[in-house]
């Protein structure tokens, strides 16, 4: 519940909608889209009459978010390859949901699953937990835009406010305090957490939340932009690829044989997504996250409330070893933690380990784009533990501290991003890979000049590209079931993926 103070007594709510049985997924995806929509409309109108003068006589707005709910009397037995779509323990269960619409397919699929898997029904109802104003404009609205500062500060009294203390990451740390008599979590996001991040990623991409697709690569590179756009227009001209659209920062969209021609954005965001779509949302979104672990971080932390079925780091760093070659490839299997943003979240001792589904397609994706198999493999690519620190200019240090423990931790490569990325992917349960491109070699005197540079950038980006995407749509060929690995998930979890 919204904890802010109210000056008012009494509470302008819709009519309250009482939980109902549903043993249809449809229909109950269609219970939770007409609670949502009611109730966000029933704010945004009360809005507008409050800024236009309009007296509430004291009453504070509140209508509150639906939610799913699952009683589940007693231990049942399950299909035990499964990762998720069920629950390990009888009880009670519940989960807020927002913008149903957009996360349709998802919905339909954990709803179906939960009716499957335990042959019992779902209740759809609405919540207790408040929707704040501020998340009831969504499609480009703003609250921003359309009231004076001067009656900003009075808004808390009659309407509610984002409350971090309904939004923190609880569930899928492993930190959730349950409280007695109280339902337990059936999904690992609630919808003021989804909510937050939706509103985020429009911040730091300038895409909307809604283009994103299932399978994410993250670069530190705009070369890769450059490469992924390019190759993305000749997709979407390729009737046979199933991509059908290209949508770039500031959302502009290109599809086929329909060129959009309104202005790109002049000035880029912080880390700016380009997303090859499909139909199905099965596409591609690429997310240029620029350089250092907080950037991997904050990004990872707002898509995964998405619940994208993979996500890989491609990405440039430094070879430790002298037998290297500048444009080997490095396929993490290990990672030294060293980025430090997730010490608090995510413990060091730890393991994060690979997933064999993940380094599986991307060997096979370096096989198919290079041409190279077995031994003739390793003379390009080399399996082992990627390094991720937080400092830059490690080599402005004394050397022989950070070499030692380079080399006591086995370490290959170095980077400053694929560690976090790997253990935000093991903490939110979204199988996580690593397929890096050596750049230069530090150790060994080898540092990248401007010109040497730009001639490895324009020989090697193209196929590094190419074999992401392609490890990407293999793992899309996989049933989705398979793909989310039971290593990502603990003793207890959420019924939901």
């Amino acid at each position: 519940m919204n904890t802010q103070h109210s000056t008012s007594s009494t509470f302008h709510t819709p009519q309250r909608i009482s939980f109902s049985s549903f043993r249809d997924p449809l229909l109950a995806f269609e219970e939770l889209l007409r609670i949502y929509e009611r109730n966000t409309l029933f704010i945004r109108e009360s809005f507008y009459r409050f800024i236009s003068g309009e007296n509430h006589s004291g009453q504070r707005t509140r209508a509150c978010y639906p939610a799913i709910r699952l009683h589940v009397p007693d231990h049942q037995e399950v299909d035990s390859r499964l990762s998720y779509g069920h629950t390990t323990e009888p009880g009670l269960y519940q989960t807020t949901i927002t913008q149903p619409q957009q996360f349709k397919s998802y919905l339909l699929e954990q709803i179906g699953l939960i009716m499957k898997n335990h042959s019992l029904p779902v209740e759809i109802g609405e919540s207790d937990v408040p929707i704040p104003l501020h998340f009831a404009f969504t499609g480009g609205q703003y609250v921003e835009g359309v009231y004076a500062d001067t009656i900003g500060s009075s808004l808390r009294n009659f309407f509610d406010v984002p409350d971090l203390a309904v939004m923190d990451d609880a569930i899928v740390n492993g930190t959730l305090r349950e409280e007695p008599g109280q339902p337990g979590p059936l999904a690992p996001f609630t919808a003021p957490r989804i909510d937050y991040s939706l509103h985020r990623l429009q911040h730091y991409t300038a895409t909307a939340s809604e283009h994103f697709q299932n399978f994410v690569l993250f670069t530190n590179y705009q070369f890769y932009v450059d490469e992924f756009v390019e190759r993305a227009a000749q997709l979407i001209e390729d009737e046979t690829s199933g991509y059908t659209a290209l949508v770039e920062p500031g959302n502009h969209i290109t599809r086929k044989g329909q060129p959009d021609t309104s202005h790109r954005l002049q000035r880029l965001p912080q880390m700016p997504a380009y997303h090859l779509k499909r139909d199905d949302g099965n596409g591609i979104t690429l997310v240029n996250i620029g350089v250092g672990p907080s950037n991997a971080k904050t990004i990872t932390d707002h898509i995964a409330t998405l619940r994208p079925s993979a996500w890989i780091m491609l990405g440039h760093c430094a070879g430790l070893r002298n037998t290297q070659r500048l444009g080997d490839y490095v396929l993490a299997h290990g990672y030294v933690r060293e980025d430090h943003v997730l010490d608090a979240d995510l413990p060091l001792w730890v393991p994060v380990p690979p997933l064999a589904e993940i380094q599986i397609a991307l060997e096979h994706a370096v096989e198919e784009v290079s041409g190279l198999s077995d031994w003739e493999l390793k003379r390009i690519m080399r399996t082992g533990t990627v390094a991720t620190i937080d400092n830059r200019n490690w080599e402005l240090r004394d050397q022989h501290e950070p070499v030692q423990r380079f080399s006591q931790s086995r370490a290959i490569a170095l980077d400053m991003e694929s560690a976090t990325i790997a253990a935000n992917g093991f903490r939110f349960r979204v199988p996580y890979g690593t397929l890096l491109c050596v750049s230069d070699k530090p150790l060994h005197g080898e540092l990248k000049l401007p010109g040497m540079a730009s001639d490895f950038y324009r020989k090697q980006v193209s196929q590094h590209l190419r074999i992401g995407m392609r490890a990407l749509e293999k793992l899309r060929e996989m049933p989705r079931e398979r793909l989310h690995s039971r290593k990502l998930r603990s003793f207890i979890e959420t019924a939901f993926k």
